[in-house]
């Protein structure tokens, strides 16, 4: 509770101070500090639903947790995810939540046209970037790889075209992130901490954010990757050539989703460090990632030099006005809003577990209890999420940026006792942002 009111008092600090820049300075480009949102309570066709999803997991989510099969313990979290994320996402209705999201002037979908030649787009994608060059392209175009803008332009290729496709891909894909995160801490720590944690996973207030934009299809893609990677390196035998092979494919993979998720080198490198006994994986892992980055740079597209580029743009944009000494603490309240109260609680007791056993995890990480070994993967998540708080690049809007290493700070859910109520606080945080504040994603 102590942890809980640290972070009540962060929040309230960032938005007191926040709103106080604004006024004077106008300089956070932020409407309601420290989230990308306005002040406009309302109500819509998901509040029903989200109310009943709500009563439902808190109600049954940690029994059913237990007592469900594996395999349908994984589907029931994937579909229960993706109940709450579009009830939420429909109360700000179907076309303001949904269809709407990515066909905003910012936005991937504004550019399909121009990727009528993939090839020649990519090899031409980064004469685009810089504000002042021909037909720049748009923020959330310049600011990625192209491997996000890529997915939208062939799911209008196959028929699936226009912002509501787009929009209910990006909820449905990441609303799979949560059952990837029980595979990992299953293979990794234990199967009943996984269990404890899946209500939590399900229940996020982080699926305010997912739906819908296009950074809860990233997390989903990382999450599984690195869940992959952990079976390839606690499996059984057959496995490992798959596995490994397949979580090198989608590691590579986010790297050309977005340029910050090249920090998930560190969660995957704490699965290894989890799995150190079996490295035999490894080398099919490293073909795996060698695909997408071979993929792209022989179809023309220079990843260094478009994050060289990106970095010009985003300093002479708003993130060069954004003051680095109110964001680098105020990300961190953002943090907090999207992980929630309960996971605020976990961390704490993640923290005092990594203390306990630390010397010992130094020495032999793979023999260590299961709680120590979650809570290494945990610190992990948050070690990258820090980076990327300290690097500068992530000023604001972290509500959905770093949603891919939310993901991976919810199990320490699992260490509370009570689940009931730390899930109706968390429950009760996520409809109270998303029916007091219009989100800006």
């Amino acid at each position: 509770m102590a942890a809980v009111l640290a972070a009540v008092l962060l929040v309230t600090a960032a938005a007191l101070v926040g709103t106080s820049i604004e006024r004077r300075h106008h300089s956070l480009f932020v409407r309601w500090p420290p989230l990308f949102a306005q002040w406009e309570p309302h109500l819509g066709p998901g509040t029903p639903a989200a109310l009943a999803v709500a009563v439902a997991v808190v109600a049954y989510g940690p029994l059913l947790a237990t007592r469900l099969p594996w395999r349908a313990l994984l589907w029931a979290s994937w579909g229960t995810a993706a109940a709450w994320t579009f009830s939420l996402a429909l109360v700000d209705g179907w076309q303001r939540g949904i269809a709407g999201r990515l066909t905003a002037t910012n936005e991937y979908l504004t550019v399909i046209d121009r990727f009528h030649d993939i090839p020649a787009t990519l090899r031409d994608f980064t004469h685009h970037i810089l504000s002042h060059s021909p037909a720049p392209w748009p923020a959330h175009i310049a600011g990625h790889p192209p491997g996000a803008t890529v997915t939208f332009v062939l799911l209008d290729r196959v028929g699936l075209a226009g912002g509501g496709w787009a929009g209910v891909w990006c909820i449905v894909a990441g609303a799979a992130a949560p059952a990837a995160v029980l595979v990992a801490v299953r293979a990794l720590a234990a199967e009943e901490l996984a269990r404890r944690a899946a209500p939590f996973l399900v229940l996020a207030p982080a699926a305010v954010w997912v739906g819908a934009s296009a950074d809860g299809y990233f997390a989903a893609v990382a999450a599984w990757a690195v869940a992959l990677l952990a079976l390839a390196v606690t499996g059984p035998r057959p496995r490992p050539r798959t596995t490994g092979l397949a979580a090198g494919l989608l590691l590579g993979l986010t790297a050309y989703l977005s340029y910050g998720l090249t920090l998930f080198a560190v969660i995957a490198a704490a699965v290894l460090l989890l799995g150190s006994r079996r490295l035999r994986p490894f080398p099919y892992v490293l073909a795996g990632l060698a695909v997408v980055p071979l993929l792209f740079t022989l179809l023309g597209f220079n990843w260094w030099e478009a994050y060289r580029l990106l970095v010009t743009r985003y300093y002479e944009g708003v993130g060069g006005v954004r003051p680095y000494g109110y964001w680098v603490w105020a990300n961190l309240a953002c943090t907090a809003l999207i992980v929630g109260p309960a996971t605020v609680a976990g961390l704490r007791r993640t923290v005092a577990t990594a203390v306990r056993e630390g010397p010992r995890a130094l020495r032999r990480p793979h023999a260590l209890s299961p709680e120590p070994r979650l809570a290494l993967l945990a610190l992990a998540a948050l070690l990258a999420l820090l980076a990327a708080d300290l690097s500068g690049m992530s000023k604001a809007e972290t509500e959905r940026i770093w949603l891919p290493f939310a993901m991976w700070l919810l199990p320490t859910c699992a260490f509370l006792p009570r689940p009931r109520a730390w899930l109706t606080a968390q429950a009760t945080l996520a409809l109270l942002l998303n029916h007091l504040l219009l989100t800006g994603w």
